[in-house]
């Protein structure tokens, strides 16, 4: 208790937090983008669900990683060697994460150029596999982003207490910011496009990141801003077209 009240007294720590918790918020659109895009695929009665248990499941991972430190810690050790080149578990988890992503967005892609007739025999069984794969999809990138959350939040601060908040903090803006997101995707098809163009460029990033590949995530973050913005003025332009179409008819 004394060593909290400490905690609590120090303005480093107060500066600390937030700074981790604006540093844990940005780290998890990514997880949040994934999670939507997964989601609207689902029929309409599992996707707040499916939202729910995904994001539940990333602050079970986040605080059950947290409780090991020691651990976490141990991960960025090297423990395999090719051709000069070391690779520590993160690494290795953050690569394949990254292919995982590259594939399940280029995958995504496909089926939104191409999509594939559905049979209406199927629909149950459908349901069914598809919220099961949708979980279990959810779950492994879960613990790809969860991974990167931590090594950054033990990077950024020793005090276990500021971690914990940080990263409930996060998770809490995640579950309120999951439906307004995942609507707003599903009501702008073209969005979508540029939600999985975002997480193959994140896909690459994770790869070159376990490679050894530094990449500087302001750079990233700008790139999908200019983007997103960029994506606005069209869908402004567009609307702005359909209404004078409507006042002309």
């Amino acid at each position: 208790m004394e060593y909290l009240l400490e905690l609590a007294a120090s303005p480093a720590a107060w500066v600390a937090l937030a700074t981790l918790v604006v540093m844990e918020i940005v780290l998890g659109i990514d997880n949040l983008i994934f999670i939507s895009i997964l989601t609207n695929k689902l029929p309409v009665q599992y996707r707040q669900k499916a939202r729910r248990i995904g994001i539940g499941m990333a602050l079970i991972l986040r605080l059950a990683l947290l409780s090991t430190i020691a651990f976490i810690v141990q991960l960025t050790e090297p423990v395999l060697d090719i051709m000069g080149q070391a690779f520590s578990w993160k690494d290795m988890i953050l690569i394949a994460g990254g292919l995982f992503l590259v594939w399940k967005a280029t995958t995504e892609i496909h089926h939104s150029m191409d999509p594939a007739p559905q049979d209406p025999k199927s629909a149950t069984s459908t349901v069914t596999l598809g919220f099961a794969a949708a979980i279990g999809q959810i779950l492994m990138l879960d613990m790809v982003f969860s991974i990167d959350s931590i090594i950054t939040a033990v990077g950024m601060t020793e005090h276990l207490p500021i971690m914990v908040i940080a990263v409930v903090v996060s998770v809490m803006v995640m579950l309120f910011a999951a439906e307004p997101l995942a609507k707003f995707i599903n009501d702008n098809p073209t969005v979508v496009m540029l939600a999985l163009g975002f997480l193959i460029m994140i896909g690459m990033t994770l790869i070159a990141e376990g490679f050894g590949a530094h990449v500087p995530k302001g750079y990233v973050y700008a790139a999908m801003a200019f983007s997103a913005a960029i994506e606005v003025l069209n869908m402004m332009s567009r609307r702005a077209k359909q209404k004078k179409l409507a006042e002309h008819v």
